[in-house]
């Protein structure tokens, strides 16, 4: 749906379809990509999601404390996000 459009508003938002599930240490999907080598936004997205699905009620878990979720995200600084990125936020 967002494939070959000439705005940047929505090559921005391929972009990070395509990538805010790729992870820093290179075992993310769909390509593996790894690092740096992972356009900024989608590494700026990936955290804010996790950080937003954690903290969430869903109807298949409780939403977790808050103090859970940044230690479970600093935990995976480096493997799933950019510890850079994930130090800013």
């Amino acid at each position: 749906m967002l494939e070959g459009s000439e705005s940047r508003l929505l090559q921005l938002a391929e972009e990070v379809a395509l990538t805010h599930h790729e992870c820093f240490d290179g075992n993310g999907y769909p390509d593996g990509l790894m690092g740096k080598s992972i356009p900024e936004s989608g590494r700026i997205v990936a955290i804010a999601d996790v950080f937003d699905a954690l903290l969430s009620h869903r109807p298949y878990k409780e939403a977790w404390p808050i103090d859970q979720v940044v230690s479970t995200m600093r935990e995976s600084a480096g493997k799933q996000f950019d510890p850079d990125l994930l130090n800013l936020f």
